[in-house]
């Protein structure tokens, strides 16, 4: 079950770390709640397609095992999503693509301590795996002089609130329908987005068009699938480990920048990677000594 949990979070992670180069593409022309609001309204589609197809299973497995209804607490933990998603998406406006990575993916650090304070118990091979996974990003994302911009300080706000994400998904993730949960949070999302767009910015309906590609890849894989795959995959998986293995969306990235957008990777940035590497091998040691 833990092997299927860390391939879930695994998988969430490749499609999130690849839609940093969907974003770059698709908002040119775009303000950063009108990608967003488009990107979430195709992940909404997507999502309530697979609730119609899996109605009856879902059912069935509720009344099994005792599962509640996952729409109210996902349109909650959503409000949560949304808060996020937007800091991250207005921040890089103002920010490198690199150090969005990096600061972000500071929940990796913050929900070990998140879950201590809730009082889960976290062992050594997670703070081990955390330290190497984080000077990692470092080294990944971070070039030699490091400054504070207001983007950056906007990214470091926002990575408390993807540490509140994970840890209400871990929460919720045994009790409720995950389906119904992965579809709320997009969901609120998605409404909060369009009301931010029509509010704030001139939404450009032709540029949504232009950019359809990165849009429905973004909304697709990453919006519904990736969501959906971090809540089933949080079921089998301490809110720590998660943590570290869908922070790997940032060598994801940096792959995918590299192969599609023809973005180079340093000697320094490659020792980044291995040592995130290290960093999943560290906190995944118990399950790999048993498997031995």
């Amino acid at each position: 079950m833990q092997l299927r949990g860390t391939l879930m979070l695994l998988g969430a992670a490749f499609f999130w770390g690849t839609t940093f180069v969907a974003q770059v593409t698709g908002m040119d022309g775009l303000e950063p709640f009108s990608y967003a609001a488009s990107r979430y309204l195709i992940g909404t589609l997507s999502l309530v397609a697979v609730l119609i197809f899996t109605r009856r299973q879902r059912a069935r497995e509720r009344r099994q095992k005792n599962y509640r209804r996952g729409f109210l607490i996902g349109l909650i933990i959503g409000v949560v999503l949304f808060i996020a998603s937007s800091m991250q998406q207005i921040a890089l406006q103002y920010s490198t693509a690199g150090k969005a990575a990096f600061i972000t993916c500071l929940y990796i650090v913050f929900v070990p301590l998140g879950a201590k304070f809730l009082g889960k118990t976290i062992r050594l091979e997670n703070w081990i795996g955390a330290g190497l996974a984080i000077f990692g990003l470092y080294l990944l994302a971070v070039g030699e002089s490091f400054s504070v911009q207001a983007g950056d300080l906007i990214l470091f706000v926002s990575a408390f609130f993807w540490t509140a994400q994970i840890l209400l998904v871990d929460r919720f993730a045994n009790r409720v329908d995950l389906m119904e949960l992965s579809a709320a949070q997009i969901f609120m999302t998605m409404i909060l987005s369009f009301a931010a767009m029509f509010a704030l910015e001139t939404p450009k309906f032709d540029a949504m068009i232009n950019a359809w590609f990165p849009i429905l890849y973004a909304g697709v894989m990453s919006s519904g699938v990736a969501f959906t795959l971090q809540n089933f995959g949080q079921k089998y998986a301490e809110p720590s480990t998660a943590a570290i293995l869908m922070s790997f969306e940032a060598i994801f990235g940096a792959l995918a920048g590299w192969l599609i957008l023809n973005e180079m990777m340093t000697s320094r940035e490659i020792f980044g990677c291995l040592l995130m590497l290290a960093g999943m091998l560290a906190t995944q040691w118990a399950l790999i000594k048993k498997s031995l």
